[in-house]
């Protein structure tokens, strides 16, 4: 219904816009720039179709700002209109051309020139300034504007300072464009100073609030890095409740994605877990949702059950698997058939030696040569396939701790398994990181 209304508002707009420019009336920049707040937070809000009027809205301020009398500027709601437009997406180049001609005064230089610095990519030779100017604006039109540029213009160097920028930014304009980008962008910088319970609090906002927006996509990335790296940090609770206010496609989505990131990054707790609640939304018949199956395969291999993951990736079918998946498919079939299968003379590729070497004899052509340093390491998969020690010793037998007798086949065949996962492991990772 809100859609419908947005939609409806937005025709009207652009047909009065259309008819005042036939008629060559213009509108005042400030009633022009509310029209474009509008539109703003329409898109953010979920009506994507608005995307193309903001593009318009912004073509046709540019065209009045340049056209307006300097006396119109003797109104502050133009100035705050023209300093809005700047810092909503508008040229930069034409607030350089109203301030050069702005005779009477009617711009604080104060904010353009910090604003001009800031839109030049200098904006932190003026993060004291612009703190200055948060204080003294921020009860007026612009004063979130001027609140999400100064978190922008901090947040490399003082990341709480740039927090508090943005938590005032989305106190100061609530359900708008200004919120969505302060509270993603505090999201994202929660993350990387490491304050896991924060940014989780930050993303069941942004997910109660936000979830349609254009820019959801990007907070989907973020919140499943922040899951699969951190979940050992945080409550099972949090992370359920949050997703749970998404709609099922989207959980499921985000469920998978979990599952299959937390599989390469070899957590297959977090894997299964992920890839159940994934199943269980997809809606299908006996669980069978093939994706879910694969990542829960995957979370499987490197633990005992891993002869129970073979059985479930085998009965899996190529066609209902994007290609990306297709080749997880092949590398967690690899993976699972090298674990299980008997080290022997056969399936290690080489043919034990029929003798001994006498003393002295020269050594085999390659045979002490240096592991390349360059070569790609174990991965935690790897790492967690270690082969289980034997069981069933004989009671009260020490534990034999001198070094064995050396087996060339076991040997060749662990050498040979060694590289072939390391290149399956090198496929995950490419995969992973798409």
């Amino acid at each position: 219904m809100l859609l419908c209304g947005v939609a409806i508002v937005l025709n009207v707009v652009s047909a009065q816009a259309a008819d005042k420019a036939a008629d060559g009336d213009n509108l005042p920049p400030y009633i022009m720039v509310r029209s474009l707040q509008f539109v703003q937070d329409s898109v953010v809000m979920g009506d994507h179709s608005a995307a193309d009027m903001q593009r318009f809205v912004l073509a046709k301020i540019d065209k009045r700002l340049r056209s307006a009398d300097t006396a119109e500027f003797r109104d502050p709601r133009n100035v705050d209109a023209a300093l809005i437009y700047t810092m909503s997406g508008g040229n930069p180049a034409t607030l350089e051309y109203l301030v050069s001609r702005d005779v009477d005064g009617h711009f604080d230089n104060r904010v353009s020139d910090v604003l001009r610095k800031y839109l030049s990519g200098k904006g932190v030779l003026v993060a004291n300034s612009l703190a200055e100017m948060v204080g003294v604006y921020k009860n007026t039109r612009i004063g979130a504007y001027l609140a999400l540029v100064a978190g922008n213009v901090t947040l490399v160097k003082d990341p709480a300072g740039a927090l508090k920028f943005y938590d005032l930014a989305r106190l100061l304009m609530p359900g708008t464009i200004v919120e969505e980008a302060a509270l993603r962008r505090s999201f994202s910088l929660a993350i990387e100073t490491g304050q896991v319970q924060k940014a989780m609090l930050y993303a069941n906002r942004y997910a109660r609030r936000f979830l349609h927006s254009p820019y959801a996509n990007q907070f989907a990335d973020m919140l499943v890095q922040l899951i699969v790296d951190h979940f050992k940090q945080m409550e099972e609770q949090d992370v359920l409740a949050t997703l749970a206010t998404m709609d099922p496609s989207r959980q499921r989505e985000i469920y998978l994605r979990i599952a299959r990131r937390a599989s390469i990054n070899g957590n297959p707790a977090l894997a299964a877990l992920a890839a159940d609640r994934a199943q269980a939304l997809a809606g299908l018949p006996g669980g069978t949702d093939p994706q879910a199956l694969l990542y829960g395969g995957l979370a499987l291999i490197p633990t005992t059950d891993v002869r129970s993951a073979l059985k479930t990736i085998e009965g899996l079918k190529e066609s209902e698997l994007s290609e990306s998946d297709k080749a997880l498919l092949a590398a967690a079939r690899k993976v699972a058939e090298d674990i299980v299968t008997l080290p022997t003379a056969a399936n290690a590729g080489v043919i034990p030696p029929a003798e001994a070497k006498p003393e002295g004899a020269a050594p085999v052509a390659g045979a002490d040569v240096q592991q390349d340093p360059t070569a790609p390491q174990a991965s935690k998969v790897q790492a967690a396939a270690v082969p289980v020690p034997p069981q069933g010793q004989p009671q009260g037998q020490p534990i034999v701790t001198d070094s064995p007798k050396p087996d060339p086949a076991f040997d060749a065949f662990l050498s040979n398994g060694r590289s072939k996962l390391d290149e399956i492991d090198n496929l995950l990772k490419r995969r992973g990181g798409e």
